[in-house]
């Protein structure tokens, strides 16, 4: 591992803020919640004073949604995002809340959930349930619940590993929480899809939750082990030769980014092989692979860019695939933050910001009124489904039942 001062550049770039406040303009808490101070003031010029005495911490910073749109907005790139959550991790001394530690615990809730999925499912999704969450955890009452799966993903492909080892390259695939235990209709049509590129797709060994949800609920600690385990996992498939794909905006961006620059775990030996599937996929039909479409698929698409995939750049990737597949009429929606965050908008304190922060997207989508809208990131899924009621899916699924 690095040691912690070899990070201190990277994450203390406040000096290069020229106090220009783009980012307070382009910051969607600050423009519906007056007790956020923004990110020049939450980040770099708290940062300053931070430096000098912890007393400048300000717990406000709690209501940051790690967006990143700061840091995509910064003409001077300074992480004013990651100077945030790490300032959180340095001063807040508060105790984690239950309710916290719940949401945060994706592969434990996952884990319990799975046997017994359609009564967890059919039990949260009562109005006596969420009544009483919402009086005993402050999980809004409001908020829809994703369902769990009774099969994980993991098992799924287990059982097909070698079918998958048959063919003639192989990628290692990093499906996260939401695909193994709520959705892994994802993980096969990412399956489906590699498979008719002549690609199989392996296992990681032993994969964790990627701790996003850990880091922005005060459990550094956990994050940390999770990380350095899922750097070792990932070493093993780059080792072997592999690429690692992955499914969600979100997991990419803390695999790559937020293991080294909030929770100083070095993964510089892994970072540049891990890649979205759809940049992945970009890449191979780019070099002469080809797809075989259905000539009855139509449908029209709207297509919202999750924060996460706006600063990694790679949005260009889905919007190109699925503007590939004939018959798709293809709508891109503008940028905007669909305000959950993962788990900030289940939180009662947040969701009437979480709703508001989203509004702009949510009336963008009715006006365009599509079949589907695309997004590469969960969390917008299942925001944007409650929020319009119209039906969200990820790329790779769109491609998967466009296929011939």
């Amino acid at each position: 591992m690095m040691k912690p001062q070899e990070f201190t550049e990277s994450r203390h770039n406040f000096e290069e803020c020229t106090k220009c406040t783009v980012c307070t303009a382009y910051c969607p808490v600050l423009q519906v919640n007056p007790l956020y101070p923004g990110p020049k003031q939450a980040g770099p010029d708290g940062e300053r004073l931070r430096l000098k005495d912890p007393y400048f911490f300000n717990y406000a910073l709690k209501y940051c949604l790690n967006c990143k749109r700061c840091e995509v907005a910064c003409p001077s790139e300074v992480n004013v995002a990651d100077l945030i959550q790490s300032a959180r991790i340095r001063y807040d001394k508060s105790p984690t809340k239950l309710r916290d530690r719940i949401l945060a615990s994706t592969d434990l809730m996952g884990t319990l959930a799975r046997p017994v999925a359609p009564i967890v499912n059919g039990v949260t999704s009562l109005g006596i349930t969420k009544t009483a969450m919402d009086a005993f955890l402050k999980i809004d009452r409001q908020r829809t619940f994703p369902t769990y799966s009774m099969q994980s993903f993991e098992h799924w492909l287990h059982r097909r590993r070698k079918e998958q080892a048959a063919f003639p390259e192989q990628v290692a695939y990093f499906h996260g929480c939401y695909v193994n235990y709520n959705y892994p209709q994802l993980g096969k049509d990412l399956v489906k899809v590699l498979n008719a590129l002549g690609v199989g797709v392996q296992l990681l060994e032993k994969e964790k939750c990627c701790g996003i949800a850990l880091i922005t609920n005060g459990l550094s600690a956990q994050a940390t082990r999770q990380a350095r385990h899922n750097v070792a996992a990932l070493g093993k498939a780059v080792d072997a030769g592999l690429k690692v794909v992955t499914t969600s905006s979100t997991c990419t961006l803390t695999l790559r980014d937020e293991y080294p620059g909030v929770l100083q775990v070095d993964n510089s030996a892994v970072r540049d092989s891990i890649l979205m599937a759809t940049r992945f996929i970009f890449e191979k039909l780019e070099k002469g692979a080809t797809l075989r479409f259905r000539p009855d698929f139509h449908k029209k698409i709207a297509y919202h860019t999750p924060c996460h995939l706006e600063k990694l750049g790679w949005g260009i990737f889905s919007e190109r695939l699925l503007r590939m597949i004939p018959g798709v009429e293809f709508v891109m929606l503008d940028s905007a933050c669909c305000g959950i965050a993962g788990t900030y908008g289940f939180k009662k304190e947040n969701y009437q910001a979480s709703q508001e922060i989203g509004a702009a997207l949510f009336d963008q989508i009715k006006a365009v009124n599509p079949d589907l809208v695309a997004c590469d990131c969960e969390t917008c899924k299942w925001q944007i489904e409650m929020s319009t009621g119209y039906p969200v899916a990820n790329p790779i699924s769109i491609l998967a039942e466009a296929l011939e």
